[in-house]
């Protein structure tokens, strides 16, 4: 049976282009009625692909188009439907986030790799860390810290130098960035389950803002945050590429 395929691409021209090319090719259906969604661009384009269709549990395989493409496929035009019949499943999980800011507007949204926050002026910030309501850690000094599900933990949490976490592990990673009280500190492993919350120490001196996935809030008193189980991210990879295989290979190279 021939899958019905809506194709998405990002605004580069490049993606444009093989977003032509792959239409006149198969075929173009709405997201709605699609058994699949082809997400051409980069690791970007590929959140926001997943963020915007989650509501229709349709399972996305993105194919790289852009600079980046950790979540992407290589591209190739000619044997599509015969990649996509093949193609291994992966199931990942967001985080949702609430926070408040300084004016008491409550701010909520969903990141598929993490949540981070970042100091937005010219002195650290300082934070509070909690764990499931208890205090864990009663002051951090340090650029930011963040909140990585593993899908995420080869992005910006790697390049804060925290772990990378296997998919499935049922692991998020705590880690801070450029921290300089406690200096030695090097961030945590947690259950999925934890609740995690910062609180933003001297706000109005020290202003902090907070990031769910290149969507940002500016000046932030606190954030909580925790995994949302029931919303389920369905990607497609190539067979012995998927996420797994990937995140082993990082940690060699």
């Amino acid at each position: 049976m021939t899958k019905r395929i809506a194709f998405l691409a990002s605004d580069v021209d490049v993606a444009q282009s093989a977003r032509n090319k792959l239409v006149a090719r198969y075929g173009n259906a709405a997201p709605r009625d699609a058994d699949v969604i082809v997400a051409l661009g980069g690791d970007g384009f590929m959140l926001r692909t997943l963020h915007n269709t989650q509501h229709l549990d349709v399972p996305v395989y993105g194919m790289n188009r852009g600079t980046i493409g950790f979540l992407m496929n290589e591209f190739h035009e000619a044997d599509l439907l015969e990649r996509l019949r093949a193609a291994e499943e992966e199931v990942i999980n967001p985080l949702t986030m609430k926070a408040m800011d300084q004016s008491g507007q409550v701010h909520e949204a969903l990141a598929i790799n993490e949540v981070s926050l970042l100091r937005a002026g010219p002195q650290a910030a300082r934070l509070k860390i909690s764990v499931n309501g208890r205090v864990r850690l009663a002051e951090l000094v340090c650029d930011g810290a963040l909140l990585s599900t593993p899908a995420g933990s080869t992005a910006y949490n790697y390049s804060a130098h925290g772990p990378i976490l296997p998919i499935g592990s049922d692991v998020l990673a705590l880690t801070a960035i450029a921290a300089f009280r406690p200096r030695r500190w090097r961030g945590a492993l947690l259950p999925s389950t934890a609740h995690v919350r910062f609180d933003v120490l001297e706000a109005d001196k020290r202003p902090v803002m907070a990031d769910a996935d290149s969507i940002s809030f500016p000046d932030i008193d606190w954030v909580e945050i925790r995994s949302e189980p029931k919303i389920r991210h369905r990607i497609l990879f190539d067979p012995g590429h998927g996420l797994e295989e990937r995140l082993t290979i990082e940690q060699f190279t």
